[in-house]
């Protein structure tokens, strides 16, 4: 059967992020195990090749790029809409939330999250506009809707008015080369990184519900409180709406504590998360939390928030704050700092955490929404 895929975020270069992940670790596999079927590749700009995962794969370029809320439009209910009908697939799948009305052809749709309609004001005018019209008629319209976490779920039912049976729970993953490095190695890191020193991680992108605000006053506070020499690292790309958090570095009282690192390489990135004191993730809302089981995998105590999806995806492995709370948080990364048993404990608990998540098991689940339309054993 002809399948036809959008990857728009199967971008050229290292620049895989959430979505463009799960994209990536999904089809890459569904590709390989389903040769019988034909997948078509809807691309919104030039194309690595290396993203064509078989033979079996056709790779179609529809213009325009769609990286704005016109050109979403003229993406998915113009050129999209076009290839469908012309093309007739027997599914259209999308990874990105995103999808097109203007075809019957049926449609699966991954949801990652929610966060635009429970915080509006953390995406730009025009985006917000866009999902608010578009997400909720996306959801109704699609045959089946995957969530990548249950509390995502719970939230497309809430929100939406979506039926239960129409969602499927499909989680994200940690790649396999997440593991934890030899304590000898460990320290080359922290000579490169932090000065010497042990250092707290935040790993993401800087946007608002990233949560980095109360992080760095945490962070502060925190310093102030131990007078140790921990260091705070912050890695990840600057997103939208970063501005508070680059003002909140500046008010710092220990701001030469903090270093932010900009992207770094996969191979950089996993050991930064081996030789971590530990990982402080805490966001207000998130649809799956990926460094909480990266950093997991990685041999490395996690932090994280007590809302959202985040206490289900940490599995009972991590130290739960109020991320609305600076008080909160600081008080999280004082236990970590001072409890070498806490740190432990939290390493053993999360390396059984980890065992829930692999992405052969997203892959097979997802092929099972797919499955659903075709009409195929799962």
């Amino acid at each position: 059967m002809q399948i036809a895929v959008n990857v728009r975020f199967l971008l050229p270069g290292d620049k895989l992020e959430g979505i463009g992940r799960f994209t990536y670790e999904t089809l890459s596999r569904l590709v390989r195990q389903h040769p019988e079927h034909t997948f078509h590749f809807l691309f919104d700009r030039a194309y690595d090749a290396r993203y064509l995962f078989g033979p079996n794969v056709v790779p179609h370029v529809l213009y325009p790029p769609a990286r704005h809320p016109f050109l979403f439009v003229a993406w998915f209910e113009g050129a999209v809409a076009a290839w469908l009908a012309r093309h007739r697939p027997a599914v259209f799948l999308s990874p990105d939330g995103f999808t097109t009305l203007n075809t019957s052809v049926p449609r699966v749709t991954v949801m990652h999250d929610l966060a635009f309609e429970h915080f509006p004001q953390d995406v730009g005018l025009l985006v917000r506009k866009y999902y608010q019209y578009f997400s909720p008629r996306f959801a109704r319209a699609s045959r089946v809707l995957v969530a990548v976490s249950e509390a995502t779920k719970q939230d497309l039912m809430a929100t939406y008015q979506i039926p239960a049976d129409r969602i499927r729970v499909v989680y994200n993953a940690a790649d396999a080369h997440f593991r934890p490095l030899p304590e000898e190695q460990q320290q080359s890191v922290r000579d490169r990184f932090s000065g010497g020193q042990p250092y707290f991680l935040f790993v993401g992108a800087l946007q608002p519900r990233k949560n980095l605000v109360n992080l760095l006053r945490a962070f502060d506070q925190f310093k102030a409180r131990t007078n140790s020499a921990v260091k705070l690292l912050i890695v990840g790309r600057a997103a939208w709406k970063a501005g508070p958090m680059f003002d909140a570095y500046q008010q710092l009282q220990h701001r030469a504590d903090v270093h932010l690192t900009g992207r770094v390489t996969d191979e950089e990135l996993v050991r930064l998360y081996a030789a971590a004191l530990a990982t402080a993730y805490v966001p207000y809302f998130e649809g799956f939390g990926i460094p909480i089981i990266e950093a997991q995998a990685c041999g490395c105590p996690v932090l994280t928030s007590d809302c959202s999806c985040l206490p289900e995806v940490a599995g009972g492995a991590a130290l739960l704050v109020d991320p609305f709370s600076v008080d909160s948080i600081a008080q999280g990364l004082e236990a970590l700092h001072a409890d070498p048993d806490l740190r432990q404990q939290l390493v053993e608990c999360g390396f059984r955490n980890t065992k829930r998540f692999s992405w052969d098991q997203s892959a097979a689940a997802l092929w099972e929404a797919v499955a659903l339309i075709l009409n195929v054993e799962f």
